[in-house]
C-alpha cells in the first residue's frame, strides 16, 4: 500500500489492500462489500466493520482478521508505530491540553503522550496529516505519529475529554485547598464542589467503570498537599492511575461516602461503608469503603468484591492434589476449627466462601458472622458484625450457637472472648471455620495460646490450619521458555531436595495482560493437620520450632515450596514466589 497525503481509507479500498496482501479472499471481500450497504463509515471505521465481520485471515490459517490484526497490518503498511492506547499509561490532564476535543473529532485524532520537545498523536486516518502542522504551532513541539486501533482511539477520545473537562469544571468551583493538616482559606474565593455537583458525579461514575475495567480490586484515594492521588491494585500491585487537584478530589471522596452511606461531615474519624453498582452489562458489584484521616485530609480505600467470587472452585483458586484432599477431608469432618491465615488481601474469605460452598447443602444450617459481609450468598446465613449496639464476634457467636447450626464461620479471631467462644462451638459439636493473622500455619497456634486458649482445648477442637498467599500468574498469552538459577531454586525448596524442573517460564508482556507479563493470581498452600502426634507438642511449654519440623516430617508442604510446584507448572515465575512468601523457618 503507497503512501499518498491526505487519501482518507473507504471500505472499498481497504479491502482491495487485503485482498493484495493474500490477508483476505476476494469472495469475503465481496462478501463484506455486499453487506456494507448498511455500513456508516462515520460511524465505524473500516478496519473496525471488518474484524466485526469473523473474516478468516489467509497469513494464519485458522485464525480471524480481528482487530489487532487489522491495526498491525495497517500501521506497518503506513509505515507508522503501532501503538496500544494503555489509560493507565497516559497522563490524561496533559494530553487534552494539547488539542481541543472538537479539532480531535474532527480528525480522528488523540494526544497520548507529551514530552518535552514531542507530541505523540495516534491516528485513525494513517494517510492524513494536514492536522499536525496546526498541532506543531499549537503544541510548540514536533508531532510524532503513530497508528492505533480506531475504535480505542474514539473511546478514549470521549472518556479523556469528558473527564478532563468535569475536573476543569469542578475546579473551578474552587481554588481554595483546605486540609486537616494546615489550614489555608483564600477569602473571596468559591466555596468548594459538592460531593453532588455533575462534574463530581461523572467522575466518580468514570473512576468506578475504569476500575472495573482494568480488573483492578481495591481502589485508593490518597490526599496530598496540593493533588489527590488515585491508585487501582491490580493483581495485587498498586499502580497509579491519576492525579486530582486536591479540591476535587476531597470532592470525589465525599461523593463516594454519600453513596457509602457514611456520615460525610464527620471527617476526624475513621468510617466504613458499602456501596453497591450495576454494570452497563447489568452484573452487580459491590464494594466496600473505608476512610482515615491523614495529615492532608481523609484516605479512601475500597475494596472491589468481584461478582463471580462465590463462583470459583478449588481448582481456579490453585488448591489442587494433596492439598485439596487435605483440606476437603477435614472440611468433611463433624466438629472442630479449621483456621485459614494469611496478611490481608490474601484471598481468605475468598477460600472460606469456596469451602462452605463446598459444604452448603440443604441438609445442613450454614451460619456466619462477618465484619463486614463481603459478598451476599443465598444458601448462607449471615450475620453483619455491628459494634454500636454490642453485636460482635464473640456475642455473634453466642447467638447462633441457639439457631441450631451445623457449621459457622466467623469473619476473624482477634481477641480471647471470639476465640473461646469458637472453641466452645467446635466442643458442642459445630465445625467452626475463621480466620487468624499469622506468617505461617504453625504460627496460629502460638497465637491462639497467646491468646490465652489452653493447650488441652486447642488440642480438643483445632483441625488444622491453612496459610495462604496468593501470586500472580503468567500470561498464557506471551509467557515465554525462560531459565532458572539451580542455587535459587535449592533456596526455594529447602530444605527439602527438588528436582529443578525441565522447562520453566517468564512474564514477557503484551495486549492481553497490559504488558506486565501476569494475567490473574493463584493461592500458594500450606496446610498443617492437627495429628497425633502434633498434639503431642502442643502444651504449656510450646516450642514453634519443634512443632514446625514435625509438621513438615509428616508432610506440610511449606508456602515456598506450593510457590515452587506453580513454578514447575508452569504458572508463576521465582520472583513472584519469593516477593510473597515467607522463608522457611530454620
Amino acid at each position: 500500500m503507497a503512501a499518498v497525503l491526505d487519501r482518507f481509507l473507504d471500505l472499498r479500498g481497504v479491502i482491495q489492500d487485503l485482498i493484495r496482501d493474500n490477508r483476505m479472499t476476494r469472495e469475503d471481500g465481496n462478501r463484506l462489500l455486499g453487506l456494507s450497504r448498511t455500513h456508516d463509515q462515520a460511524v465505524m471505521h473500516p478496519l473496525n466493520y471488518i474484524a466485526s465481520q469473523n473474516v478468516e485471515n489467509l497469513d494464519r490459517s485458522g485464525k480471524l482478521l480481528d482487530i489487532e490484526t487489522l491495526t498491525q497490518w495497517l500501521a506497518k503498511a503506513a509505515d507508522l508505530p503501532c501503538f496500544h492506547i494503555d489509560p493507565m499509561k497516559i497522563d490524561v490532564s496533559k494530553c487534552t491540553e494539547v488539542m481541543g476535543y472538537a479539532f480531535a473529532k474532527r480528525h480522528g485524532i488523540l494526544c497520548v503522550q507529551v514530552l518535552k520537545d514531542e507530541v505523540l498523536i495516534a491516528c485513525t486516518q494513517p494517510f492524513v496529516g494536514g492536522w499536525e502542522p496546526q498541532v506543531e504551532q499549537v503544541s510548540r513541539r514536533k508531532v510524532k505519529k503513530v497508528f492505533a486501533n480506531p475504535g480505542d482511539v474514539q473511546r478514549y477520545m470521549v472518556e479523556f475529554y469528558t473527564l478532563s473537562r468535569s475536573i476543569s469544571n469542578a475546579t473551578g468551583a474552587s481554588s481554595s485547598v483546605v486540609t486537616n493538616f494546615e489550614q489555608l482559606v483564600e477569602l473571596g474565593k468559591a466555596t468548594d464542589p459538592d460531593a453532588n455537583d455533575q462534574h463530581i458525579v461523572k467522575i466518580v461514575d468514570w473512576l468506578l467503570q475504569y476500575a472495573y475495567d482494568q480488573r483492578a480490586s481495591d481502589i485508593h484515594i490518597e490526599p496530598r498537599r496540593e493533588i489527590g492521588r488515585v491508585r487501582f491494585r491490580i493483581d495485587g500491585v498498586l499502580h497509579q492511575v491519576y492525579e486530582l487537584p486536591s479540591v476535587v478530589s476531597t470532592a470525589v471522596t465525599s461523593r463516594f461516602k454519600v453513596l457509602a452511606r457514611m456520615d460525610i461531615a464527620e471527617k476526624r474519624k475513621p468510617q466504613d461503608g458499602r456501596i453497591k453498582t450495576r454494570r452497563s452489562d447489568g452484573s452487580e458489584v459491590e464494594l466496600r469503603a473505608s476512610t482515615l484521616p491523614t495529615a492532608f485530609g481523609e484516605k479512601l480505600v475500597m475494596r472491589i468484591f468481584d461478582p463471580q467470587i462465590l463462583m470459583r472452585t478449588f481448582n481456579e483458586l490453585g488448591l489442587v492434589g494433596d492439598d485439596y484432599q487435605r483440606w476437603l477431608g477435614m472440611l468433611q469432618r463433624p466438629n472442630g476449627i479449621l483456621l485459614v491465615t494469611g496478611p490481608t488481601g490474601s484471598g481468605k474469605t475468598t477460600t472460606l466462601y469456596t469451602s462452605l460452598r463446598q459444604v452448603a447443602t440443604s441438609e445442613v444450617n450454614v451460619s456466619t458472622i462477618e465484619d463486614p459481609i463481603e459478598m451476599v450468598e443465598e444458601t448462607f446465613n449471615q450475620t453483619q458484625v455491628h459494634h454500636k449496639i454490642g453485636l460482635d464476634f464473640a456475642a455473634g457467636i453466642r447467638s447462633l450457637m441457639r439457631q441450631d447450626p451445623d457449621i459457622i464461620m466467623v469473619g476473624e479471631i482477634r481477641d480471647l472472648e471470639t476465640a473461646q467462644m469458637a472453641v466452645q462451638a467446635a466442643l458442642t459439636g459445630h465445625l467452626v471455620l475463621s480466620t487468624v493473622h499469622t506468617n505461617d500455619a504453625p504460627a496460629t497456634v502460638a497465637r491462639l495460646l497467646d491468646l490465652g486458649i489452653p493447650s488441652y482445648l486447642i488440642n480438643a477442637s483445632l483441625l488444622g490450619v491453612m496459610a495462604q498467599r496468593l501470586v500472580r500468574t503468567l500470561c498464557p498469552h506471551c509467557k515465554e521458555e525462560g531459565t532458572l538459577n539451580p542455587a535459587h531454586w535449592q533456596e526455594l525448596v529447602a530444605p527439602w531436595k527438588v528436582t529443578m524442573p525441565a522447562k520453566v517460564y517468564r512474564p514477557v508482556g503484551c495486549l492481553e495482560c497490559r504488558n506486565t507479563g501476569y494475567l490473574g493470581r493463584q493461592g500458594i498452600y500450606e496446610i498443617m493437620l492437627l495429628t497425633d502426634s502434633l498434639k503431642e507438642k502442643v502444651t504449656p511449654d510450646f516450642s514453634l520450632q519443634d512443632l514446625r519440623k514435625l509438621a513438615m516430617k509428616e508432610g506440610m508442604r511449606t508456602l515456598r515450596l506450593s510457590g515452587a510446584q506453580k513454578i514447575a507448572a508452569g504458572l508463576t515465575t521465582m520472583e513472584e514466589v519469593l516477593r510473597v512468601a515467607p522463608p522457611a523457618e530454620k
